[in-house]
């Protein structure tokens, strides 16, 4: 796999046009089959996930045309009903396929264990739940799993146990075909959910309650093809702050809507960062010295992730780096995944101040004085934090499987590049 090596210290500055949302184009492109007609997505970010969500979506039948961010999508005839073991690995959302196939018509689906980042226990309970209270039939003790519809699915009022967004997708994807009115309380409703039930709207679906957590799902009889246009990625955007934030660069981020970044604010603000949010772009102004304000009565702060509109669980890791460059002390607390704060011995060998309590708190006092090293990103999001840790450093770093970045950040070099960074791609 790739590396990017990295001569940290450079100013940056410059201006960032937001990709689209990964978390929305991949649900989306499971979606186009519940439908024989073309389902036309533009602003698509061409990052390895979606090529990965390509290949699955062709393998299963589907006729794909992607180009400079648009991508056109019509599965016809679903061909094949199995979802390899080899394709499902290497991608979690592998698993959403099966929803809408089921819907569609008739079959049984079989699916090898989906894949993905390595950041602690990620339960498929809600997609079973969820896809068997609206009449699917799954044998999961043996493998491949296997789904089975007999008959048009038919709607359920369902709770989740947790607010997943993956469940609250693909329970979504198999209700707008289900028979009756389904709802999902407790669903997740972070911006990409909300965008993929527009799309599906779009498609001819009859969804209501977006931006909250009770979905309610008017089934009808057959969806159409649609043409839309992604949402940002806020998770992108948020990691590019605090890239600005940690290195003291001057920063615009252009492409993104306002409402999805009042909670990043709010925690930018006990760094004592502040950007400026416009209609339409985000500014964030160069040289800010940032220092830790303590929570009342002079206690260490806080900084915890949870469902939206919390703080994303996906934005701790670049965070934590923005911290080590902070005066004072925080304490992280990630709530939702047991391994994403084991990256941080990464930052303890270039010389931050950390204490890792136990997986899932950790102490950070700055600043920190980092020197680089060699390392290796375990997934998206420790990658990206790695990257910020560079380009903070003092001497070069080398970050190795640098291909797990490129997962979830579309054009990073290039844009890494714009900003002035000294980094290099060194291939395979």
């Amino acid at each position: 796999m790739p590396s990017l090596v990295i001569e940290g210290r450079a100013p940056l500055s410059g201006e960032i046009h937001i990709s689209g949302n990964k978390n929305a184009a991949l649900p989306m492109i499971a979606a186009a089959m519940l439908t024989s007609e073309p389902v036309v997505l533009h602003n698509v970010p061409n990052i390895i996930d979606v090529r990965v969500m390509l290949e699955v979506a062709q393998a299963l039948g589907a006729d794909v045309s992607f180009e400079d961010g648009r991508l056109e999508i019509r599965a016809a005839t679903i061909r094949s009903t199995d979802i390899s073991r080899e394709l499902a690995s290497k991608i979690r959302t592998s698993m959403l396929f099966c929803g809408p196939m089921l819907a569609r018509e008739p079959m049984t689906v079989s699916l090898w264990p989906p894949g993905g980042d390595v950041i602690g226990r990620r339960r498929l309970d809600a997609h079973f739940y969820g896809l068997g209270g609206l009449g699917v039939k799954i044998e999961a003790d043996t493998l491949p799993f296997t789904f089975t519809s007999t008959g048009p699915l038919t709607a359920k009022e369902l709770f989740l146990d947790e607010a997943s967004v993956t469940a609250t997708e693909h329970i979504l994807m198999a209700a707008v075909l289900a028979r009756g009115t389904t709802y999902i309380r407790n669903a997740a409703c972070e911006p990409h959910v909300t965008d993929l039930a527009r799309l599906l709207n779009k498609m001819g679906a009859n969804v209501t309650g977006l931006d909250t957590n009770t979905l309610r799902i008017e089934g009808v009889e057959r969806l159409h093809g649609a043409e839309h246009t992604v949402v940002e990625d806020h998770v992108e955007a948020a990691s590019f702050l605090a890239l600005a934030a940690a290195t003291g660069g001057e920063m615009t981020l252009t492409g993104v809507r306002r409402r999805h970044y009042w909670m990043t604010h709010r925690i930018f603000e006990r760094f004592g960062v502040n950007f400026e949010m416009l209609p339409g772009q985000i500014h964030l102004a160069g040289g800010q010295e940032l220092s830790i304000r303590p929570d009342f009565g002079n206690s260490i702060p806080v900084v915890s992730d949870g469902p939206w509109p919390q703080f994303p669980s996906d934005m701790m890791s670049c965070t934590i780096v923005m911290a080590t460059q902070a005066r004072g002390t925080v304490l992280f607390f990630e709530k939702m995944f047991e391994s994403r704060i084991y990256f941080v011995d990464r930052l303890i060998a270039m010389g931050a101040n950390a204490v890792v309590c136990d997986p899932h708190r950790v102490v950070i006092s700055g600043p920190a004085n980092l020197r680089g090293i060699t390392m290796a990103s375990p997934d998206i999001r420790a990658g990206m934090a790695m990257v910020i840790a560079a380009l903070c450093a003092e001497g070069t770093s080398t970050i190795k499987n640098a291909e797990v970045i490129e997962r979830g950040y579309s054009n990073l070099h290039e844009k890494l590049l714009r900003l002035g960074a000294r980094v290099r791609e060194i291939p395979s």
